[in-house]
């Protein structure tokens, strides 16, 4: 997906799945609480500050 995580527990789900990274946009409000999740469950985030998906 090229959505931002609004909120921790989508990190929380993908680390719990054996995800050991994830590649997002960024901009949520919530960037500090999920950054936070990411760090606690020894997920590597990548921000690339750009969405792809256009409506």
């Amino acid at each position: 997906s090229d959505a931002f995580f609004p909120f921790p527990d989508g990190v929380l789900t993908v680390a719990e799945a054996g995800a050991v990274a994830v590649i997002q946009p960024g901009g949520s409000m919530n960037d500090a609480a999920v950054i936070a999740a990411a760090d606690e469950a020894g997920l590597a985030m990548v921000f690339t500050g750009q969405r792809h998906f256009r409506h």
